[in-house]
């Protein structure tokens, strides 16, 4: 008896909007339009008066209801934030709209290229005792030299995309733990999370660079993934277990990086790489001449390698005395 007595309830509240009779022909007269617009009122309402209301709800949520436009005056999908937050429009020195979403007009600088890029740490002797982190340090890296010539060769372009790739790890990982130990222990890092993060954004950029210089290929983004999973790991274990033998490793990293460099830009001025211009992005990044090319490109990212090796021996030092990072100021804005 409940059930029928449910149903008939049910019946009786729905019947008079489900089956009440509207002089209407065709499909509307056989009660279907109606059932669907009295279930569905929204689905059925029309799109031209959601349209004229959309400005007035935009107006009394704070948000805008400009549309922006492309540079070639076509109209882009914009993201109307409920929230009130629209990021600025930024303009560059000549007046042309700031184009690049990865990095804003005061991340820009110029490289210092006139740093000595032949500089090398010589490992301590085997007697010492604290010899043996720099040692291995030192040949784990020259291990990695002997595949990386064998696979790229004279493929310059290509190495840099899976170098960079690699090379913006350590400063992540290196400023990830630096930020835990500071909040677990309450104190401090003497500004050194924030160099190792700028130094793995300025690794990052050299590889937004690159990507227009050289798009990689599916085996390379395959070796990408199998490289920096293995590599984030492993330098994650090894920072834990021993900070100074991790930035000592990554200095001798990017003293490779520096030579690496050096024979790219060997090749360039002998022509048998083309010296294409210099991408728009490097351009505004390093605020290059308008004029410039491949070549000056390579320069200062050599120069940013070379920045990037002199700090991280210069941390792992720091630790073989027996010191903290934070008891040292960090080289901020160095690169």
């Amino acid at each position: 008896m409940s059930s029928r007595m449910a149903g008939a309830a049910l019946l009786r509240h729905l019947g008079p909007r489900l089956f009440a009779a509207e002089p209407v022909s065709g499909l509307a007269g056989r009660g279907l339009v109606p059932v669907a617009a009295r279930i569905l009122p929204a689905r059925m309402s029309s799109t031209a008066a959601k349209e004229a209301a959309a400005p007035e709800q935009e107006q009394q949520h704070g948000g805008s209801a400009e549309k922006p436009t492309a540079a070639d005056g076509q109209e882009k999908t914009g993201i109307v934030s409920y929230w009130g937050i629209q990021p600025p429009k930024l303009v560059k020195e000549d007046g042309t709209e700031w184009r690049w979403f990865c990095f804003r007009p005061w991340d820009a600088y110029r490289a210092d290229t006139s740093i000595d890029v032949k500089k090398h740490h010589e490992p301590r002797a085997l007697p010492d005792k604290l010899a043996l982190p720099d040692k291995l340090a030192y040949w784990l890296v020259k291990s990695l030299v002997v595949p990386k010539q064998l696979f790229f060769q004279r493929r310059h372009a290509s190495h840099a995309l899976l170098l960079e790739t690699v090379a913006a790890v350590p400063g992540m990982v290196g400023g990830m733990l630096l930020h835990l130990r500071s909040l677990r222990r309450f104190e401090h890092s003497g500004g050194w999370i924030r160099a190792l993060l700028e130094e793995a954004e300025n690794e990052r950029m050299h590889l937004m660079t690159f990507l227009e210089v050289a798009q990689p290929k599916w085996w390379e983004r395959a070796l990408v993934l199998a490289a920096q999973g293995v590599y984030f790991n492993a330098y994650f274990v090894a920072y834990l277990a021993s900070p100074k033998f991790a930035h000592r490793f990554v200095g001798y990293l990017e003293e490779e990086a520096v030579h690496s460099y050096s024979e790219y830009l060997k090749d360039l001025e002998a022509g048998i790489i083309e010296n294409t211009p210099a991408p728009a992005i490097a351009i505004d990044y390093w605020r290059l001449p308008a004029d410039a090319r491949l070549k000056d490109v390579v320069a200062v990212v050599r120069a940013d390698e070379a920045h990037h090796r002199d700090v991280n021996h210069f941390a792992s030092d720091i630790h073989y005395q027996g010191m903290k990072l934070k008891d040292t100021p960090a080289p901020l804005g160095y690169h």
